[in-house]
C-alpha cells in the first residue's frame, strides 16, 4: 500500500471530495467489481460527460494506504497522453475513498464488437488495428508495458480506440531486471511469460495484440483456454511446438518440459478466413514466438497492411510516433 500523502506530492491537481460531490452529477451505475464501482457522470462546469471511478481504499491499521495497482494505474496516465490512450482527467479523495475520472467511452472493445451484427468489415478491422499499434507504440516509446491488453481493457469512443486498464503497467526498467509473470489476463499472455521468462519486454504487448488481431476478424477469442498449461498446448496447436530453430534459447525456459507434446504449425491464414495476405503477414509476425524477432509497434505500423489507410486520417493519431 502506498499513502494518500505519496497521490498527493505526485498529482496536484486533486479535487476534494467536497469539491467532486459539487462539480460531478452521478447518471448511472455502468459497472461494479471488487475495486469499487464506475459510475456515467456529468460535469456540470462544463457539461462533459465523464466516466468516475469509485474506489475503495483499505480500513484498519492502512486506513491511509492506497493499492500499488492504482498508483501505478494513475502514473501511467499522468505520464502518457495520446488520443488513443484513455484520459484521466481529474483525481479526488474522501474518507476511505479516491475517485478517479476518466472520459467517458461508449463501450470496450468486447462489447463494441458483439454490438455489430455479423463479423467486422474489414476497413474497420484494419482501422482498429492501426489505433491499437498507435496507442501501444506511443507507450513504448515512452518506456511504459501495458501488461494486460484485452478487448474489456480496450475503449472506443465514436469510432477512436482508446486503451485503458493500466493498473498492470510498468516502467521498462533499463537495465532489464526481473519482472513478475503474474500478468495478462490468460487467453491473452505470451509464451515466453508461459514458460517462466523473468526478462520479458515489449513483445509481450505486441502478443497480446496479435491475439486481439484474430478476434477482431473472427469474432471469437484465438486461445480461450482455463489452465496456464491449456493455454500452451492451444497456442502450440496453432502456431507449432516452438523449437530452438524457431526460438533460440526456449529449452532452457524455466517451465520448458521436453516432454511437451509436438504440434505442426498450422497456416495462419486458416485460423483467420477472410483477412487478406498482408493482414495475414502481420498476425504471423506479432504471434512469432521469439519475442526478439516479434514485430515491434513501431515496424507494425509501417508494414504494408496498413498502406491504403488514408494519411490524413492516419495523421490524426500520429503523436510522437
Amino acid at each position: 500500500m502506498y499513502p494518500i500523502v505519496l497521490l498527493l506530492q505526485m498529482f496536484t491537481d486533486y479535487s476534494s471530495n467536497a469539491a467532486l460531490d459539487t462539480r460531478y452529477e452521478k447518471l448511472e451505475k455502468m459497472s461494479e467489481a471488487g475495486y469499487g464501482r464506475v459510475y456515467k457522470a456529468k460535469d456540470k462546469e462544463s457539461g462533459e460527460i465523464v466516466a468516475l471511478k469509485k474506489m475503495r481504499m483499505p480500513l484498519g491499521n492502512d486506513e491511509d494506504g492506497i493499492h500499488y495497482t492504482t498508483l501505478r494505474e494513475i502514473a501511467a496516465l499522468k505520464k502518457i497522453q495520446h488520443p488513443n490512450i484513455v484520459g484521466l482527467l481529474d483525481v479526488a479523495l474522501g474518507e476511505s475513498r479516491l475517485y478517479l475520472i476518466y472520459e467517458f467511452c461508449d463501450a470496450d472493445l468486447k462489447r463494441y464488437m458483439n454490438n455489430i451484427r455479423g463479423l467486422l468489415s474489414a476497413q474497420l478491422v484494419k482501422e482498429l488495428m492501426y489505433q491499437m499499434v498507435m496507442g501501444i507504440t506511443y507507450c513504448h516509446m515512452h518506456h511504459l508495458l501495458h501488461r494486460d491488453l484485452k478487448p474489456q481493457n480496450i475503449l472506443v469512443k465514436k469510432g477512436v480506440l482508446k486503451l485503458a486498464g493500466f493498473a498492470l503497467a510498468r516502467a521498462l526498467p533499463i537495465p532489464m531486471r526481473t519482472l513478475t509473470h503474474e500478468v495478462v489476463t490468460l487467453w491473452y499472455r505470451a509464451p515466453e511469460i508461459l514458460l517462466g521468462c523473468k526478462h520479458y519486454s515489449v513483445g509481450v504487448d505486441m502478443w497480446s495484440i496479435g491475439c486481439i488481431f484474430a478476434e477482431l476478424v473472427t469474432k471469437q477469442p484465438l486461445f480461450p483456454s482455463d489452465s496456464e498449461i491449456d493455454q500452451l498446448y492451444r497456442i502450440f496447436r496453432v502456431c507449432g511446438t516452438p523449437t530452438e530453430a524457431m526460438w533460440p534459447g526456449v529449452s532452457q525456459l524455466p517451465d520448458w518440459k521436453p516432454t511437451l507434446p509436438y504440434w505442426n504449425p498450422k497456416a495462419m491464414g486458416s485460423i483467420v478466413p477472410g483477412l487478406d495476405e498482408q493482414g495475414v503477414d502481420l498476425l504471423a509476425q506479432m504471434l512469432t514466438y521469439d519475442p526478439k524477432r516479434r514485430i515491434s509497434g513501431k515496424d507494425a505500423l509501417h508494414h504494408p497492411y496498413f498502406a491504403d489507410l488514408d494519411p490524413s486520417w492516419k495523421a490524426k493519431f500520429q503523436a510522437d510516433c
